[in-house]
């Protein structure tokens, strides 16, 4: 999350998104701002799998913020952006193990690499993204505020960005190697204070908050196996799949995963049902997936009464978590 959330990784996904919606618009010939829109909620939630999903939350939030939210006074807009860009934010982390809280969580108690899990979830993800996209895009096109087209990030160096990236990609893969690992973490923090000119505040604050969340689940997730075991072990993988995405929307997605992860005994439908499920279930409240709180402290601002209603945002999420469901059961 520290090296991920960092300022030059997210002016180079900032960029990536700003080339990719200039291709788009110039191939099918389709206006900036409608191609923007798109770009953001799908391509952005995709990126979540390799910057992680709280990464991919701030820069989709920030972008949006600064194109819409800031643009219109149409509520309805606004719901259905941020119950779209939930949705498409917790399944969009599928396409790897290391980026989403609740495959995290199982990924080495299962033995789940990447390529397993884009097998198992990533492809389906994808079709669910740019279906929930495109059909929020098709419902509000003609809502869409306009704004004037710029590249970003000019005043960043191409090579800050490199480095940054390098250090990303270090920390993944040797994300299972704590010597390394830690020692490119401190290298990076030393790094980005020696050549402060060029970086933002590191999120250390969020994400030690999330850290200790994850830990507490492994420290104290273990005394729950007693009913947890017995009234999963009675479930098919069906109703295993609608529970988890049913449970997800009043508590952590991640901290259900663990749960179930100590059964012990599972079947490979009983696994894939659970962290679908909970995949499936991570937009429909702010507290259902780790990365929904930091959405809404940077758009909240703009809704009625600077207040986002619980309700109105369930019912925003509740058309693409419907798309979800078909992609993950029967694709």
């Amino acid at each position: 999350m520290v090296v991920a959330a960092s300022k030059p990784v997210l002016v180079f996904a900032e960029s990536l998104v700003h080339f990719v919606t200039l291709a788009i618009s110039k191939l099918f010939r389709l206006p900036h701002h409608v191609v923007n829109f798109f770009v953001t909620l799908s391509l952005v939630p995709l990126l979540g799998s390799f910057i992680t999903e709280p990464a991919a939350m701030t820069l989709a939030a920030l972008l949006l913020k600064d194109k819409v939210f800031s643009q219109t006074n149409n509520t309805k807009l606004m719901y259905w952006t941020i119950g779209i860009l939930f949705v498409n934010i917790s399944i969009g982390g599928s396409l790897t193990s290391f980026a989403a809280p609740p495959i995290l969580m199982v990924a080495s108690a299962w033995g789940w690499d990447s390529l397993i899990v884009f097998k198992l979830l990533g492809a389906k993800a994808i079709v669910a993204v740019l279906i929930n996209a495109v059909l929020s895009t098709l419902l509000l096109h003609r809502d869409i505020p306009k704004f004037e087209v710029k590249k970003p990030g000019q005043s960043m160096p191409a090579y800050v960005q490199v480095i940054h990236l390098l250090f990303l990609s270090g920390v993944v893969i040797f994300a299972h190697h704590p010597v390394v690992f830690i020692s490119l973490l401190l290298f990076f923090m030393g790094y980005t204070h020696a050549y402060s000119s060029y970086q933002s505040p590191l999120l250390l604050k969020e994400s030690l908050m999330v850290a200790f969340f994850l830990a507490g689940l492994v420290v104290l997730g273990g005394l729950q196996q007693w009913w947890l075991q017995p009234v999963l072990e009675g479930m098919s993988a069906t109703w295993v799949y609608f529970g988890a995405a049913a449970l997800t929307a009043v508590t952590d997605n991640a901290a259900l995963t663990y749960l179930g992860s100590l059964v012990q005994g599972t079947t490979d439908e009983f696994k894939y049902a659970l962290v679908a499920g909970a995949l499936t279930g991570g937009g429909l409240t702010v507290i259902a997936n780790a990365p929904n709180p930091a959405g809404m402290a940077i758009l909240r601002n703009h809704f009625p009464d600077q207040t986002v209603s619980a309700l109105y945002l369930f019912l925003a999420a509740l058309p693409p978590t419907l798309i979800a469901i078909l992609a993950f059961q029967f694709l």
